[in-house]
């Protein structure tokens, strides 16, 4: 049997884990509903589960390792949740040695966001370059930075919350402490933020979408605005990375032709580097998969 990796991927909302070879085949796949009602003892349980079902179907001879991911900020060096907002049972639990107790086996434990950068770099957008910045856009923003084809953590495994970067320092507040945090300007929270503010009432991001798609001017601006956001973000990241190649992902992406014009041409105004190299700002490819195929990823490049 062809060597194979086991990745898991916990969300706020689902739980999945997938047997994947290096190769990037995907040999089976476990989903189900992260059991928050439950607690911490249930969630971890239904971890173990998965991972065991898949070690047993796919044997453990040709098992390599075992890649988990959850979003929040992770101690690596003793593998704990220090914050997540939408975890907060597993906070300041040591999760990777809970499972790893459990399993009989060693797990990496990493970010989600991280995580799904390492699999758009493994067989995704990124596979050509070793180096690449992943922006993941959604209720928050987030970020994973690939350098010499591996995760940059930081000292603490906090490096890439790039969802928290200033892109005005007197814009909205943030829940972190932080005023005009890209995140307030430029994530589906703040496309409906927003539409209260220019269309008079509650809007959900694809409800916005819909009336500039369909031709609302007002709503159009709203896209500008959070194409400019992106774009100042963008700027400062090329300018300090030099990166060939800068992503991004996540359900807003479908706005794509109504906020990105804005934005390259913000990024074309800020950064000296882009307007003088051939650096890339594209889509990712693996849309909701990239974390798991990241996870089962981590055991071959950590």
């Amino acid at each position: 049997m062809a060597e194979y990796s086991i990745g898991l991927d916990l969300g706020g909302t689902n739980l999945r884990a997938a047997a994947i070879t290096r190769s990037g085949e995907m040999l089976g796949i476990r989903k189900g509903k992260t059991a928050f009602a439950e607690g911490r003892d249930a969630i971890v349980g239904d971890m173990v589960e998965a991972i065991r079902e898949l070690r047993d179907e796919h044997g453990a001879a040709d098992l390599s390792g075992i890649g988990v991911v959850v979003p929040g900020f992770i101690e690596l060096k003793n593998g704990v949740i220090r914050s997540s907002n939408n975890l907060t049972s597993l906070e300041n639990f040591p999760l990777r040695d809970a499972l790893s107790q459990q399993l009989g086996a060693p797990v990496i434990l990493e970010n989600d966001a991280n995580a799904a950068a390492l699999g758009e770099k493994w067989i995704g957008a990124g596979r050509t370059v070793d180096d690449l910045i992943l922006i993941t856009l959604g209720t928050g923003i987030g970020g994973g930075i690939i350098a010499g084809g591996k995760i940059l953590t930081g000292y603490m495994g906090m490096a890439g919350e790039v969802g928290h970067i200033s892109i005005d320092p007197m814009g909205n507040p943030c829940g972190c402490g932080n005023r005009g945090c890209v995140e307030k300007h430029a994530s589906a929270t703040a496309v409906s933020a927003m539409a209260r503010l220019m269309l008079g009432q509650a809007y959900t991001s694809k409800e916005v979408y819909d009336m500039a798609m369909g031709g609302n001017e007002r709503a159009k601006v709203i896209f500008e605005v959070m194409g400019e956001s992106l774009g100042r973000l963008l700027a400062m990241l090329i300018n300090a990375f030099n990166f060939p190649l800068y992503l991004l992902s996540g359900g807003p992406l479908d706005a794509w032709d109504l906020f990105a014009p804005a934005m390259l041409a913000e990024v074309h105004k800020r950064s000296v580097t882009a307007r003088l190299t051939d650096t890339k700002i594209a889509k990712a490819e693996l849309g909701n998969q990239a974390g798991l195929f990241g996870a089962a990823y981590l055991p071959w490049v950590k």
